[in-house]
């Protein structure tokens, strides 16, 4: 099969021909229909993820058809169209006993402790508990769209911040988890403000819902700006791109008991950012994590976009071939172009 190869930390990459996966006996494998690019793989190519061993293929977003599958498999045949959480579980710890699959303690996931999905095939283990049948009516690359990023803010706004309507909800960086975070919580009848350092990416940010939008690059207090427009301060404020400024400010600029979401990833030596401790103390803040989403929670999301109160087609920003996807990956930090990028040609 055709994949995407990383041979180096932070060097450049390559479509290559590598041998085609098996399926475990318990596993299946999946012919890639789409898949999305993510910060996350663009960390994985740095190595700031310690699971990545060398070669390796990227990408964790995906959607597809199994092609094969182990005999050990009761749910899912060939033909079948699926996506799956970026955490597949294990189905036996205690956090899998309890409905938290998403915290499991022997995870695993593809891109990162194994080959992913920017590939022509993927495999997948343990396939009856983490593979996602999807509706007829999605097609593939919005169901690679809903990738970790999607799917992570759902969880972010609906489970952990309980976001409810009237609230002001303050999102930090308006890439994929941000975009889509404010297209939840703006469903959920909260008022958004949307903070980034460009402004076409703030322009999609209000196309989809945000009430109001701060250019933090133009802004020289973000936090005393995001209180002025909130009235005292946001009731639920998501850090979604990971950066010891944006999480600072998205604790700083909560009202009293607000609650503050970590969604972006915070790694390659800013794993320990500064917290204003004084403010969540006077405050009695809470500080969340949001770490993606159960396998069996998908049917309520789906339920959502299928009732039309989101979208999530509406930030793809476009769909490439492997060998571009091959480029992007390593442009990721330049944060370049507004919406998802979709593989969807092998």
């Amino acid at each position: 099969m055709r994949a995407v190869v990383i041979e180096k930390f932070g060097q450049p990459v390559s479509v290559q021909t590598v041998p085609d996966p098996v399926p475990a006996e318990t596993g299946v494998v999946i012919k890639v229909k789409a898949t999305g690019l993510c910060r996350s793989d663009w960390h994985a190519w740095m190595g700031h993820d310690t699971d990545v061993v060398l070669p390796h293929v990227p990408g964790h977003e995906l959607a597809g058809e199994v092609a094969a599958a182990g005999k050990n498999v009761h749910n899912w045949k060939p033909g079948d169209r699926v996506t799956l959480p970026f955490v597949c579980a294990c189905g036996v710890c205690p956090q899998c006993q309890s409905g938290n699959q998403q915290v499991c303690d022997h995870q695993f996931q593809p891109g990162f402790t194994h080959w992913g999905s920017f590939a022509e095939y993927v495999a997948i283990d343990r396939a009856d508990g983490n593979l996602v049948r999807l509706p007829e009516s999605m097609d593939y690359v919005t169901a690679a769209s809903l990738g970790c990023r999607f799917v992570t803010s759902f969880r972010a706004v609906v489970e952990q911040g309980k976001v409810a309507a009237g609230q002001w909800v303050a999102v930090h960086g308006c890439g994929g988890v941000g975009l889509s975070a404010i297209m939840i919580a703006s469903a959920a009848g909260a008022n958004v403000v949307a903070i980034d350092i460009a402004d076409d990416k703030l322009d999609l940010a209000k196309s989809i819902g945000a009430a109001a939008v701060i250019n933090s690059k133009n802004t020289p207090d973000v936090v005393n700006a995001v209180m002025d427009i909130t009235k005292g301060g946001a009731h639920v404020s998501i850090d979604a791109l990971g950066n010891p400024t944006t999480c600072f400010n998205s604790i700083a600029n909560l009202r009293k008991r607000g609650k503050h979401i970590q969604v972006g990833l915070m790694l390659g030596g800013q794993n320990h950012p500064a917290i204003p401790m004084d403010k969540v103390i006077a405050r009695e803040l809470e500080i969340l994590g949001s770490h993606g989403i159960q396998a069996h929670k998908y049917p309520q999301l789906f339920e959502l976009i299928e009732s039309g109160k989101v979208d999530p087609s509406k930030l793809i920003g476009k769909t490439i071939t492997l060998e571009e996807g091959a480029v992007a990956l390593t442009e990721m930090d330049s944060f370049q172009g507004t919406g998802v990028k979709v593989i969807d040609r092998f």
